[in-house]
């Protein structure tokens, strides 16, 4: 039994620093080409498409949602200590500076790192990666370069819409179920929230894109086992990246505290 949970220990110790440096040679590599011609425009633009439009809805949904939960929640919460007048300024902040980009980035990881690890996990099974290869073409820069820039583009806008629509819900269900004023309500929340707040927000979304994109892709180029890899790689890359984005934004959160507390 303990020689079973050593080797089941070595093995993930293994396979962690294995997708550590596989990463960071991905990274680099993206870097190193992402400078250099030609730059794939159309790709870009196409996987924007796919990355930032049809996943509109989802973050729609799911930041009205936490808004508006959230607001009934602190609502029905704060009531019993006569503190209901504070949960426009909690529940903005709240949205903007941490639930509005982590749950748009978990969203998108569910949607748009399971999409991308699936397709280009599907062109290394059947050997496409290996005939752009042949061709003489860059597969980082024509399959993965796109994918990073797409979603590094489209996050944070998805973002703000999540921030917008997650705020609204909350003034409704603010005026409807808690019977705050709805002019009292929008008075608060531009009081609250300064552009700092949402820089802060915001600049989280650009490292959760990078996470993103280059995880699915990693798992993608590193499919093995067929068809049924591929199913395996999309599991790891949306769980890695969910765990990373969670991870990461406490480092961020408390990266950014520090640069506003010496700015």
């Amino acid at each position: 039994m303990i020689r079973q949970g050593a080797l089941y220990f070595g093995e993930l110790f293994t396979r962690f620093f294995e997708f550590l440096g596989g990463m960071t040679l991905l990274t680099r590599n993206v870097l190193r080409e992402l400078f250099h011609k030609p730059l794939y425009f159309r790709l870009v633009v196409e996987q924007i498409y796919q990355i930032g439009s049809r996943s509109f809805i989802l973050v729609f949904v799911t930041a009205a949602s936490t808004g508006m939960v959230m607001a009934l929640q602190f609502g029905f919460g704060l009531e019993k200590f006569g503190g209901k007048l504070y949960v426009p300024k909690i529940v903005a902040l709240s949205i903007v500076r941490e639930l509005g980009p982590v749950f748009a980035s978990l969203m998108i990881a569910a949607r748009v790192g399971a999409g991308i690890t699936s397709e280009v996990g599907s062109m290394t099974v059947t050997q496409q990666i290996d005939a752009i290869r042949a061709l003489g073409t860059s597969p980082i820069k024509k399959i993965v370069i796109p994918r990073v820039l797409a979603t590094i583009f489209s996050l944070p806008l998805l973002t703000v819409i999540a921030n917008a629509v997650g705020i609204f819900g909350s003034l409704i269900v603010g005026s409807t179920e808690l019977d705050l004023d709805p002019k009292y309500y929008f008075q608060k929340i531009i009081q609250t929230v300064f552009l700092n707040d949402y820089l802060v927000g915001m600049g989280k979304t650009f490292f959760f894109a990078a996470i993103i994109s280059i995880t699915a892709c990693y798992y993608g180029l590193n499919v093995s086992g067929g068809t049924q890899g591929v199913g395996s790689s999309t599991t790891r890359s949306v769980v890695t990246s969910s765990i990373l984005i969670l991870i990461s934004d406490f480092f961020l959160t408390k990266l950014f505290w520090i640069f506003e507390k010496w700015t």
